[in-house]
């Protein structure tokens, strides 16, 4: 499948690099594509600008910081009936600590549904660090990775992905409920950066034999 990802930090990186492996086509969508290079010969895809990139891909996915999320957006354009991956958190400094800047009554992956009329936007992929995107082979089980979405068949093409990359998809429900996923996120920022445990770990749904 040819997946175009917007952004190629850490995060979009990663996700380029494991798509690749499974067999996908990846298209990055950067500002430089020259300075990316490098990125596109060792996944074997292309290094385009954003609105290339998400122009020739089924499913477009959202890699970048959220203050940057919406200016990227009025560059690509509009992205009717296509899948859009959201993988951003709402981060913004709050009374001298990492928060949300918004939550409860809404969510970032509701205000990228706004933003893209017409387009399937499935939130997931923010649960956990770049390291655990990129390789979690060795982890003593799949680690869970929770996914929201208005459109059944969007989510079945979206748990699939989500399989490639080595995590258990599990299905929370419609769009709305990103109010409870990019919350989520911060407990595995608190615990990963703040209560010392490190990036190297995520969720897991263990059933009781």
């Amino acid at each position: 499948m040819d997946i175009a990802i917007i952004g190629a930090g850490k995060v979009g990186t990663a996700l380029a690099q494991g798509w690749a492996r499974a067999g996908h086509r990846i298209r990055l969508g950067v500002r430089d594509p020259a300075a990316h290079a490098a990125l596109a010969a060792e996944t074997g895809g292309l290094a385009l600008s954003p609105a290339e990139a998400a122009a020739g891909a089924p499913v477009v996915v959202l890699a970048l910081p959220w203050a940057a999320l919406e200016p990227a957006l009025g560059e690509i354009g509009g992205l009717a009936g296509k899948i859009v991956i959201d993988c951003t958190n709402p981060l913004a400094m709050i009374g001298g600590r990492l928060a949300l800047d918004r939550g409860h009554t809404t969510s970032g992956g509701e205000t990228v549904g706004a933003l893209l009329p017409g387009a399937h936007v499935v939130k997931t992929l923010n649960q956990v660090g770049a390291e655990i995107l990129a390789d979690n082979a060795g982890m003593a089980s799949r680690p869970a990775m929770f996914m929201a979405g208005d459109d059944a068949s969007a989510k079945a093409i979206v748990g699939d992905l989500l399989r490639d990359l080595g995590f258990d998809a599990m299905d929370a429900g419609p769009l709305v409920q990103a109010r409870l996923l990019e919350p989520l996120a911060l407990v595995w920022i608190n615990q990963a950066l703040v209560r010392g445990k490190g990036r190297a770990w995520a969720l897991a749904a263990l059933p009781n034999p």
